[in-house]
């Protein structure tokens, strides 16, 4: 990320902790991911990695679309620009106020995970006398890649078990208000290596083609989901998939001659990738204690700002690096545990990093925080306020923003 601005002067100017993303690598990222895919080839953009305004429009207008799962990230994408009629509504809970405001603001795109969620989708448009596109989210038996998180091959609130769609297909094709649209199959997350990656997706379409065999289901559109790698919360660069765009090309005209005519329309979906590296987080040291042994650099950001998903043990790292400035040039780095203000011993964002010897009020900054950050933290916790979010283009700041919580006890 572009150094021309200061984060001891931003931080200073805005307080602290806060977010900074910058436009520039938002657009170098996507212009990379087109990059490496077939001509033709649709990228949504998850909201869910980063729901800023800025982000998305920066996405939308480079030819993005967006993947939401919410009423709120639908608000996000208006934000953003995004169209509604070119917005995929993915997830396994959808409700029935979530999906009426999604179809009343024009959303006709849906994935739905079971015969049940494809039933609930229906019943809202029939209601509107609208026919909401469905694509049938299959929760393949096997894998093709290896990574840190698999999203299929088990038990799993996501998307319909493979081996039981030949016989669910005569139910799932006529259910009032929906028409069956296409497969998605997203079944992992942060490929660790490109082979992992091709491999994953030539099984996925390997298996879309099956299944079109053997059910006669039809697939206007393949969404093969996504697992392109970035780093997180940790010094490294993104991964650049030389190979990618002639393995996929192969894949598409072995099992899908008619891919390069639209027919399928083919789509992946990313997050991290597209955001991952545009974010760092800039806090500042509180204090600095000695505990039997240990070192302790207390901060003034912790799990309500940076990793709250690391309650669930996937997504925070071990170790979390810190870009920094202070102290002299060569000085000795020595391992410290970073913690976080929050009155829980559960305020841990790193152990054994290896840091300067630091001193309350160095500015310090957390790279590669541009996914998954606030909005996946648990930003309520203890009532402390959110962090600021500034948005740079160009090496200027182009906005400033911090989300408010506004309780009312009666």
């Amino acid at each position: 990320m572009s150094r021309s601005i200061s984060r001891d002067d931003l931080a200073a100017r805005f307080g602290s902790p806060l977010y900074v993303y910058d436009l520039d690598r938002v657009a170098a990222a996507h212009d990379d991911l087109m990059a490496a895919l077939p001509d033709g080839v649709t990228r949504y953009f998850s909201l869910k990695a980063n729901p800023h305004p800025e982000i998305g429009r920066t996405l939308r207008e480079r030819g993005a679309r967006a993947e939401i799962s919410s009423a709120g990230e639908l608000d996000a994408a208006f934000a953003a620009g995004f169209d509604a009629a070119e917005i995929l509504y993915t997830g396994p809970g959808k409700t029935h106020d979530e999906l009426a405001v999604a179809l009343d603001a024009g959303v006709r795109t849906f994935s739905v995970e079971s015969p049940s969620d494809l039933r609930h989708v229906g019943a809202a448009a029939t209601v509107r006398g609208v026919v909401a596109d469905c694509l049938l989210r299959i929760n393949s038996v096997e894998s093709g890649g290896t990574t840190s998180i698999r999203m299929t091959g088990a038990p799993s609130q996501f998307g319909i078990d493979s081996e039981t769609l030949p016989a669910l297909m005569p139910e799932l094709s006529t259910v009032p208000g929906t028409r069956l649209a296409g497969v998605h199959l997203f079944s992992l997350s942060n490929a660790k290596d490109e082979d992992s990656l091709i491999a994953e997706f030539r099984h996925t379409a390997a298996t879309a083609a099956r299944l079109r065999k053997e059910t006669g289901m039809p697939i206007g559109l393949l969404d093969l989901g996504g697992g392109f790698a970035a780093p997180y919360l940790a010094h490294g660069e993104r991964t650049v998939y030389s190979g990618l765009r002639a393995a996929l090309e192969e894949v598409l005209d072995e099992h899908f001659p008619g891919w390069r005519d639209g027919e399928p329309r083919v789509a992946v979906e990313s997050g991290r990738y597209l955001v991952g590296d545009c974010g760092e987080l800039v806090c500042t040291v509180v204090n600095v204690k000695e505990s039997r042994g240990r070192r302790f650099v207390i901060l003034d950001a912790g799990i309500n700002v940076l990793g709250g998903m690391s309650g669930l043990g996937r997504l925070l790292p071990i170790t979390v690096e810190v870009d920094t400035d202070p102290g002299e040039p060569g000085e000795p780095m020595e391992p410290a545990t970073l913690a976080g203000p929050l009155c829980t011993p559960g305020d841990i964002l790193g152990r054994n990093v290896d840091v300067p010897r630091l001193r309350p009020g160095d500015v310090v900054t957390i790279p590669n925080a541009g996914a998954y950050g606030m909005t996946a933290s648990l930003v309520m916790f203890l009532g402390r306020p959110a962090p600021a979010e500034v948005v740079v283009h160009g090496g200027e700041v182009v906005s400033i923003s911090r989300v408010e919580f506004h309780r009312k006890y009666e």
